[in-house]
Parts: C-alpha cells; sequence; structure tokens
C-alpha cells in the first residue's frame, strides 16, 4: 500500500537526482517502497508490482528500463539521457556497452558514474546504465566506452 508520504518521498528524490519538475511524469498512485530493516533508508521503490528503482547507498537512484520510461515523459529528463545510433539498439536492447563513436547526442546532465537512460532515434528508451564520460566528451571522443549497460529494454 502507498502512503502519500511515501510518493512525496519519491518526488523528492527524483527532483534532486534527474531535475527539477521531472517528478510530474511521475504516477500519482501505484508506488511501494521498501525499507532497509537497519538504517531506515529506501532501499527499493516498485511501481505496480514492477522494479522502479534500486536507491544505491550513496543515494543514487538506479533506474530500471521501466523506471526511464516512465520519467521519459518529461521534457526534463531528456537532460539525462544519452542518445544512440539506430544501428546499436539491438546492442543495447541486449546490454552492451555503448561507444563513442555510437553516441548522437547526450545531455547536460550527464556526468561520469551518473545513471542514464539510453534512448534511440525516435526517443525510446532502450536501455539504462552508468556513463563512463561526460556528455561532451561522449560527443567529441570517437573510440572507448561512454555508457555501460546496466539493463536493455528486453526484446
Amino acid at each position: 500500500m502507498d502512503s502519500p508520504a511515501d510518493v512525496r518521498r519519491l518526488a523528492i528524490m527524483v527532483d534532486y537526482l534527474f531535475g527539477k519538475g521531472v517528478s510530474r511524469a511521475l504516477a500519482k498512485q501505484g508506488f511501494r517502497l521498501y525499507y532497509s530493516r537497519r538504517s531506515g533508508r529506501v532501499k527499493t521503490v516498485f511501481y505496480e508490482g514492477r522494479l522502479f528503482a534500486t536507491i544505491k547507498p550513496n543515494g543514487a537512484m538506479a533506474l530500471s528500463v521501466a523506471g526511464a520510461t516512465m520519467l521519459s515523459r518529461s521534457p526534463r529528463f531528456r537532460q539525462n539521457c544519452v542518445q544512440v545510433s539506430d544501428d546499436v539498439v539491438g546492442f543495447v536492447k541486449g546490454g552492451k556497452s555503448v561507444f563513442c563513436k555510437f553516441v548522437r547526442w547526450a545531455g547536460e546532465n550527464v556526468y561520469p558514474k551518473s545513471e542514464v537512460a539510453i534512448i534511440d532515434g525516435s526517443g525510446k528508451v532502450v536501455g539504462v546504465g552508468m556513463a563512463v564520460l561526460n556528455g561532451a566528451a561522449m560527443a567529441q571522443f570517437k573510440s572507448g566506452a561512454a555508457v555501460k549497460v546496466r539493463a536493455g529494454l528486453s526484446k
């Protein structure tokens, strides 16, 4: 059962991590937050029985593909995304890393070790992962890893 306080807590976390106003893309109900028994901190977030995000010990939010898809409805969330060329979308869906030469565009909020969503040319989320470089460097470099993909969109 979700409480208004839990949804508000989640909205504050999303706005802090991904940009002010991104939380408007969240659904108003259906979230369930699970807390650590030892520390009392949020550990995981589920939306209608599916994993939305895992909260890391350092406070970062590791989104699932479903969570990134929900947040991608917000125009401001796009600044946390990396757009790849359409010929590597299949590899990303399979969980393979994204290399710099295939990055078409990266948002301003993409920093090393930040959580990012990987989108195709049409703006659809195809995977999530952790950035290796900042967004500006991804577009400039022609070799090396840009994003370590954690999960790809299952076909």
